[in-house]
């Protein structure tokens, strides 16, 4: 069934290039701070090809349009591209050429590459330069044709700011900014352009609401060793903010201003921009009369490793959503096959509990509540028009999490609602021993994540399956619920970031299976780094873990476990019930306390 909504777009936008002399246009996943997560004015990409994900390029020609996406999304992709005319490239696949490989084999001599080089980073678009040199290509890289066709185009973000006081962030403005230019005259740098957005509202101890779920402010940061610059749109600042900012000498210009101001700096300068984040159009604009120094963004480090107020705010909060999800998941238990309960009104109940906690500010993202095939899609999203019930069978998955006053949260745990098959008992309980693999994991100081991955994924590679993303990622302070340099992952493509795992770095804890037609499995703690023992050898380190949400034995099958696995699985589930049952009525003490039993089970 074809798309005509989709299709009209697309021949809207050929018709605008045609007239703009652009041959292929590009558009993908990002704002003009290249965020994970972003603003509905900015989905553009979305607009042109119905893709909702959130990582993916679309490319449009005269004769064809594809879509770049990774392996989170390929089943999610084909539904929403269906009668689009659009096609699927599965980044990483056997075959799949990467976009910049496709251009280079498609685009003839003289021909015109057109895109927003505001919402293009810098390192993709040198990237382009280098694969299509020698071809006179052209770079349009000034032209957003969505203005020229998307006529109903959302707002652009401008919501309140708020400043996070010194009790809640736990360090000063001033004493990141010292942090921040220490390590930029470590890099030979005597400035720093700040653009990603969770790293600005680090910096200076603000947040925002311009993204859904990301608590940050459209925004940019100059610094240099005598002043700190924030560009922000001057009508979103209040007069605490005003105040806050006067009190901290932190110069406010307007978020308009930020490429005159660039323009204008002194001839010389050295700069440091992280080739990530920075845009390509800021990236020609200070080439011209700057050097620039293309390190990491020293904000992203110092951001990663959370400080003891922090730790302790984390360790607070961490507990209060776990005693959330659990007397959800006893509700699921008692409730499921009594009452109608949906994938929407599961999520909604849910989002409930978490509401009646006192720090609670928002969701930290839309939650993934999936039943049956349906949480096979990673990143699935039910909508009103396209819902599961939740029977008294199978498993149901919620991916889910809060933005506090204390804290980011992310969690998963998948439940079995009823009867489940041996097959599915099998992936379950090894997903299960993966998770308290890593969760137990004991290291020398200087491994990344890379070294930690196995731990998570033998006991699923052992099945000859394999999970198409990551292990784990950093979690935001009152932040992103995604951020870096750390992850836990085996796999690294160019761009992707491997950081050293340092005490006080948090980061996700999720091994799954997805069985495409069947099932999905995921159960996700979060763990913080410490430190360990310390001798001849070096610096060991370990693992402590923030979520205490019960594991199903109901989907277990300690048959398939080791010794070791299942002690850990009991240890893992006492500490569940001691921790979290004070906070429980009675019934649902009763209820965890036969729920996290391990002995007695086959």
């Amino acid at each position: 069934m074809e798309n005509e909504v989709i299709r009209n777009r697309l021949k809207a936008l050929r018709k605008v290039m045609k007239e703009s002399g652009i041959d292929y246009y590009m558009m993908p996943t990002a704002d003009f701070h290249n965020s994970e997560y972003v603003n509905d004015y900015f989905k553009v990409r979305e607009y042109f090809c119905n893709f909702s994900g959130s990582n993916g390029t679309l490319l449009v020609w005269q004769e064809g349009a594809g879509l770049w996406t990774d392996g989170r999304y390929f089943i999610q992709a084909e539904r929403e591209l269906e009668g689009t005319g659009v096609e699927l490239f599965r980044m990483l696949d056997e075959g799949v050429p990467a976009i910049e490989d496709f251009l280079a084999q498609n685009m003839k001599q003289g021909q015109t590459l057109g895109f927003d080089g505001r919402v293009i980073s810098c390192r993709e678009g040198k990237k382009l330069e280098e694969k299509l040199a020698g071809r006179e290509i052209r770079f349009a890289f000034e032209e957003d044709l969505a203005e020229q066709i998307w006529r109903d185009r959302p707002s652009f973000p401008h919501g309140k700011v708020t400043v996070l006081s010194e009790e809640l962030a736990g360090r000063s403005t001033e004493d990141k900014q010292r942090d921040v230019m220490d390590k930029v005259a470590q890099e030979g740098a005597d400035s720093v352009l700040l653009t990603k957005l969770d790293d600005l509202m680090w910096l200076f101890n603000i947040r925002g609401c311009d993204v859904e779920c990301n608590p940050v402010a459209m925004s940019y940061g100059y610094l240099t060793k005598e002043e700190a610059v924030l560009f922000i749109q001057k009508s979103v600042v209040d007069d605490a903010a005003e105040k806050y900012f006067a009190e901290k000498k932190i110069t406010v210009k307007d978020y308009g201003e930020v490429v005159d101001y660039l323009k204008a700096l002194p001839q010389g300068g050295k700069v440091l921009v992280d080739d990530r984040n920075c845009s390509y159009t800021f990236y020609k604009t200070l080439a011209e009369k700057q050097t620039l120094v293309e390190k990491k963004s020293p904000t992203e480090l110092l951001k990663a490793v959370k400080n003891p107020v922090e730790l302790a705010n984390m360790e607070k909060i961490y507990l209060k959503d776990s005693v959330a999800l659990t007397k959800y998941i006893y509700w699921l238990k008692t409730n499921i096959g009594r009452q109608e309960i949906t994938e929407i009104t599961a999520a909604d109940y849910l989002e409930k509990l978490r509401r009646e906690i006192p720090e609670f500010i928002d969701l930290s993202f839309p939650s993934i509540s999936a039943y049956g095939a349906n949480a096979a899609m990673m990143h699935y999203a039910p909508t009103p028009d396209n819902h599961a019930v939740l029977k008294p069978e199978g498993l149901y998955l919620i991916d889910s999490g809060g933005q506090y006053l204390g804290g980011t949260t992310d969690v998963t745990r998948t439940v079995a609602l009823g009867p489940v098959s041996d097959e599915i008992k099998r992936h379950y309980t090894m997903v299960a021993a993966g998770m308290l693999q890593l969760a137990n994991a004991h290291w020398l100081h200087g491994c990344t994540g890379r070294n930690l991955d196995i731990l998570a994924r033998q006991p699923v590679w052992d099945m000859d399956i394999d999970y198409k993303c990551g292990t784990g990622h950093g979690v935001g302070y009152i932040l992103n619920v995604h951020e870096g340099p750390q992850n836990i992952r085996w796999r690294f493509t160019e761009g992707m970031t491997e950081a050293v795992i340092e005490a006080g770095m948090d980061v996700s804890n999720e091994p799954g299976v997805y069985i495409e037609g069947s099932h999905g499995i995921r159960i996700e703690n979060i763990l913080v780094a410490e430190n360990d023992v310390k001798n001849e050898y070096g610096q060991f380190m370990h693992f402590k873990t923030l979520t205490w949400v019960p594991i199903d034995m109901d989907a277990i099958d300690l048959v398939y476990m080791s010794e070791r696995q299942r002690n850990m699985l009991k240890e893992y589930q006492q500490k569940v019930y001691e921790k979290v049952s004070p906070y429980l009525t009675e019934e649902e003490a009763g209820w965890l306390k036969r729920e996290t039993k391990v002995e007695g089970r086959c």
